[in-house]
């Protein structure tokens, strides 16, 4: 059988491996490369250059998952990538040169290309001090962290070249560190959270021995910076159940260096209210809202939207634990956690919102202009999303699929009200500041404290939202205001 087999009339490759054995059969791989890819491979063999596709490409290759992105080993130097692309017309810019490592634009696609190197000691716990190239494929593969990334594809012939057999890890679900874990993690300190989050984003079982070196090499975690911490909590969040990598966190003592506040959830109680201490239940309501697909923003509120507990807890006189006003302290640390891990002020105003406004408790007996405060307080755009939270929240108290009645007859009236057109903020008052300006009334600090009144007003009865009306409500608070301030 021909290592490949070229379909003339797609014009791409589909490579036949013929490789890995399992209880003494042969497993056939089948899976397409790109033409481009193939030209790309064209152009380097043409100057006398061997090309290997590596690393997570190779991996989900044989996982039987689609590439996306093309992660490409070289024995040429990064001048001599740069003088082939661009002699064939394509642009090359040096993303990572110190590394050996060049990004290629080529025809509407792009590729990383590294030169096969080897790496000297990593002071800073992320990157190696010096690299140095060869000319061996195996050589390169060696300093992976994991087997199952440590493997390449040649082309165009489609040998594979796996030293640390993680075509068989793959095949067992297994994650385990290429060579010694405790000398893979001392060298780059974001490989443990790697592992952890490749547990939950793949379902994989992380290797006994690979497992207990994380713990040894949690100071070499700490120089990793927060950005890339914040980087790999993002893929844990989209994982299918985050749990699993967060709990594998909390076990190897990665959870209280990283995330202090969650690790501190464990062991409070919240019996009477809930059958999961409070990380627990975090961890489940974060699993609901990767199941169900919630936004980015929600997994991130569902993760912290109790973390405040501890820090609030009390007894009350019937021995029962209490937690008043933890919405409002989760949100004020959530705050400093997603800052600290450098997230943008739009996730972080829109996560805390959502932790701050997720205990309302509606009962039907709410009135109409409940609800209103209820939709001013959260925001129309906001609704669903808290909705969801709650949802979420509810699940798991219980670990089982909430009761949406409730939400379902609140979503109800707060429909009802918004097709009605009310006004829920300043801009929806039927005067602006510059009509109470005309009105005699100074801009400023006055004229806010007047505006907010104005919408309480509105809210309870919105039928006194009209000019005539809010321009007479408005010169009688100023009066009172005026009158007050000589007084004192």
């Amino acid at each position: 059988m021909p290592p490949y087999l070229y379909e003339r009339q797609t014009g791409e490759f589909f490579f036949l491996i013929q490789y890995i054995e399992f209880q003494k059969e042969t497993q056939l791989i089948k899976t397409a490369i790109h033409s481009i890819l193939k030209e790309i491979t064209g152009i380097f063999n043409n100057n006398g250059k061997r090309l290997y596709l590596v690393g997570g490409a190779v991996r989900d290759m044989l996982r039987g998952e689609k590439i996306h992105d093309w992660d490409l080993a070289t024995d040429a130097h990064p001048d001599e990538v740069t003088k082939i692309i661009k002699n064939a017309k394509g642009k090359v810019v040096p993303t990572g040169i110190k590394h050996g490592t060049v990004t290629v634009f080529y025809k509407g696609h792009s590729a990383e290309i590294t030169t096969f190197r080897i790496e000297s000691k990593y002071s800073d716990g992320r990157r190696p001090d010096e690299i140095q190239y060869t000319s061996d494929i195996e050589e390169d593969l060696s300093r992976r962290d994991f087997t199952m990334n440590a493997i390449a594809l040649r082309l165009p012939e489609g040998e594979i070249i796996d030293p640390f057999k993680g075509a068989e890890d793959i095949k067992a679900k297994i994650i385990r560190c290429a060579g010694d874990p405790e000398k893979r993690f001392g060298e780059d300190g974001l490989r443990p959270l790697r592992a952890v989050r490749f547990a939950a984003q793949l379902g994989y079982e992380i290797e006994e021995k690979t497992l207990n070196a994380i713990s040894g090499a949690l100071s070499v975690c700490e120089k990793v910076s927060q950005e890339r911490v914040r980087d790999e909590i993002d893929k844990i969040l989209s994982s299918p159940l985050p749990s699993r990598a967060f709990l594998l966190m909390e076990k190897t003592g990665l959870l209280k260096l990283f995330l202090g506040e969650l690790s501190a959830c464990r062991g409070i109680e919240q019996k009477g209210f809930h059958r999961f201490d409070v990380l627990d239940h975090s961890l489940y309501a974060c699993d609901y809202a990767a199941a169900n697909n919630f936004s980015h923003e929600l997994r991130l509120a569902a993760l912290f939207h109790d973390v405040g507990k501890p820090k609030v807890r009390k007894m009350d006189s019937s021995g029962v634990w209490t937690f008043y006003r933890h919405e409002e302290v989760s949100a004020e640390m959530t705050r400093k956690i997603l800052n600290r891990l450098r997230y943008s002020n739009v996730v972080i105003d829109c996560v805390c919102h959502l932790i701050k406004e997720h205990m309302f408790n509606y009962t039907e007996n709410w009135s109409d202009a409940a609800v209103r405060r209820f939709i001013a307080r959260t925001g129309e755009k906001n609704l669903k999303d808290l909705y969801c939270l709650r949802q979420a929240d509810s699940s798991a108290f219980a670990g089982k699929e909430p009761d949406h009645h409730t939400l379902t007859k609140l979503a109800d009236r707060v429909e009802k009200i918004l097709l009605c057109g009310r006004a829920f903020t300043i801009k929806d008052l039927a005067v602006s500041g510059k009509d109470l300006m005309k009105a005699g009334i100074p801009s400023g600090k006055t004229m806010g404290i007047i505006l907010n009144q104005l919408l309480e007003t509105v809210i309870d009865d919105p039928e006194q939202n009209t000019k005539e009306k809010l321009l007479e409500i408005a010169g009688n608070y100023f009066k009172k205001i005026h009158t007050a301030a000589q007084r004192r």
